[in-house]
């Protein structure tokens, strides 16, 4: 992000060790598209990679109904795609991101590129979950037959989380616990509550490390409206049906 004195970018170090860009604050107003969910979507920030990595840690003591090689790792609001990297290295079925803006799908094309590239080069690389972008509306995303983990880092308004949540109940009618939600900066929480097809499993607060959060206090020092603590409010959640428990 351009700093006042200096014009400077903050880079964080994810972005400097594998060669990628997915920094930055990227307010709403600026992620228009002339589509009808402008009006709820939200900025793009970057999870820290330590959050992501902590939260799938928790999801994974709550015991979900399959081993992890059997879900689709779902990136809702994709973005630069910064989560999906960061989800590919766990052995993941695939991972997949859905972002509907155009700009920063192509950024997200040329990372995961990138970062898909630079492991075939490597032999010492880790194997990583296949990756691949979709450039759409989350609401008309045609989920896979595959068990899903679900990611979200804020990504709309309510408006849009209650027909997304919707969408989910429909595409998955019959396949209880199939489809797991993991929930960062968790402000639509009363969305999920007010549904009882989605049961929360674990809600909290999720550390960064101290590396994040000194890059993450750099990346947004310019930007008023924003600050960091160090932590982020976040909610695991299971889809288990009408009726259910």
């Amino acid at each position: 992000m351009p700093r006042k004195k200096s014009a400077a970018v903050a880079v964080h170090p994810f972005d400097e060790m594998h060669g990628v860009e997915t920094g930055g604050l990227v307010p709403a107003g600026e992620l228009v598209t002339g589509h009808a969910s402008d009006a709820h979507v939200t900025a793009y920030y970057g999870v820290a990679p330590s959050i992501l990595r902590t939260l799938v840690e928790i999801w994974l003591e709550t015991e979900p109904a399959h081993p992890l090689k059997r879900y689709t790792f779902v990136d809702i609001g994709a973005g630069k795609g910064r989560a999906m990297l960061v989800a590919s290295e766990f052995p993941f079925k695939q991972v997949v991101g859905v972002e509907l803006n155009a700009a920063m799908a192509d950024v997200a094309r040329r990372n995961v590129s990138h970062w898909e590239e630079s492991r075939r080069s490597d032999p010492t690389a880790r194997r990583h979950a296949q990756v691949r972008l979709v450039e759409q509306d989350a609401l008309e995303y045609a989920w896979p037959k595959t068990p899903c983990v679900v990611f979200m880092f804020h990504p709309f308004e309510a408006p849009l989380m209650k027909k997304l949540l919707q969408r989910i109940e429909k595409e998955f009618a019959g396949r209880a616990g199939e489809l797991d939600v993991l929930y960062v900066n968790a402000e639509c929480a009363s969305v999920f509550a007010a549904n009882p097809a989605f049961q929360k499993l674990w809600f909290g607060m999720v550390k960064m490390s101290p590396e994040d959060h000194a890059a993450d206090k750099a990346a947004i020092a310019q930007q008023v409206a924003y600050g960091s603590t160090g932590d982020e409010e976040c909610g695991v959640y299971r889809l288990v049906g009408r009726g259910r428990s």
